[in-house]
């Protein structure tokens, strides 16, 4: 009951409670925002930029994102802070070491990693440079490989920075407690050999990230690096673009009246269930509470956030498989890990 009860906060979450007001000056600091040349990641760039943060623009188009920054500057002429572009492509594992590499030649620190980049439903049999299903590498495999590359960087910030402030942020979504099968991954079938529910494809790639922001948090608390996960909220994005009319609806349960038709021997019980869109900007503050937030910390490292800031249990089931079997879990993170480890060894 629970988890349902959160499930219905989530979708009306209220008023923000952690905004731009909320967050300090950042002028020598360096932030990385993947797909940042449009939607929430571009809400985020702006916000960060607005603070006199460095800020990188991660995209893959160049153009798109050469125009993000310059819509940044105009919209905040008086920021002393600095954007920077960075090509990058996490559909094709072979060019994620050199955009790493390009980001290392410049910087010597990085305070937040937002792996905020992401492709929801394309079209069936979509895949990667590499092979895999378009969502499952997209959404996991290039962000684990590009965080690994930049894991050096955040480790050595962290050694002089406040306790707690260096972070990796993995931008999962609602579908990671709703859009899978229990445990969340089939291990065994990552490859899709055996037919997986569609819209489950989906839902796989964004327990991954919740899973991966888990046992990254495991991995590297000690090097005082804070890892989280989080639904962003329901939201107006260009997420959605390749979606059909059924999808839609699927998705977001949002723009059109959910309507449910309960039939028995005495007639007919009708429900309906409205939800909404929210701004870019509210999304953009689930990402800032994550990523500046001093509510989160090495502490709670590994924790799920959801809209517009506030640290929640995720499902029970994948809770455990967040655990490995020596704490009571299931160790589905720590498998899910290593065959991220096997498919990008080659690239690393």
């Amino acid at each position: 009951m629970a988890h349902y009860i959160s499930a219905i906060y989530q979708l009306f979450p209220g008023t923000p409670m952690y905004t731009e007001n909320d967050i300090p000056d950042l002028s020598g600091k360096v932030y990385l925002v993947t797909g940042a040349n449009t939607g929430i990641g571009k809400e985020v760039a702006r916000i960060l930029y607005s603070k006199n943060a460095a800020v990188w623009i991660a995209a893959r188009n160049a153009e798109k994102g050469t125009n993000a920054i310059t819509s940044i500057k105009d919209a905040h002429p008086s920021s002393n802070g600095r954007l920077e572009f960075l090509q990058l492509d996490l559909s094709d594992l072979a060019t994620i070491k050199t955009s790493a590499d390009a980001f290392c030649a410049k910087e010597k620190r990085l305070d937040v990693l937002f792996n905020n980049a992401g492709v929801m439903f394309p079209p069936n049999g979509s895949k990667t440079k590499q092979g895999h299903e378009l969502q499952l590498g997209t959404n996991c495999l290039g962000p684990f490989l590009f965080t690994q590359f930049l894991t050096p960087t955040l480790i050595t910030t962290a050694k002089t920075a406040s306790e707690g402030s260096i972070r990796v942020v993995w931008v999962s979504s609602s579908a990671a407690e709703h859009l899978n099968p229990k445990g969340g991954i089939d291990l065994d079938n990552l490859d899709y050999k055996r037919n997986a529910f569609y819209a489950w494809k989906y839902g796989i790639s964004k327990v991954g990230n919740y899973y991966q922001a888990t046992e990254y948090a495991r991995r590297h608390r000690d090097d005082g690096i804070v890892s989280v996960s989080l639904n962003p909220g329901n939201l107006k994005s260009e997420l959605d673009r390749n979606c059909n009319f059924a999808e839609m609806v699927f998705r977001h349960a949002t723009t059109y009246p959910t309507v449910v038709r309960i039939q028995n021997p005495a007639g007919s019980m009708k429900l309906t269930l409205l939800t909404r869109f929210y701004a870019l900007k509210n999304g953009a503050y689930t990402e800032l509470f994550a990523g500046i937030s001093d509510e989160v910390n090495l502490e709670n490292s590994g924790a799920w956030i959801v809209p517009w800031g506030r640290i929640e249990n995720i499902r029970k089931d994948l809770l455990e498989g967040s655990k490995p079997e020596e704490v009571g879990g299931t160790a589905i993170a720590q498998k899910f890990w290593k065959w991220c480890e096997d498919q990008t060894s080659p690239y690393a």
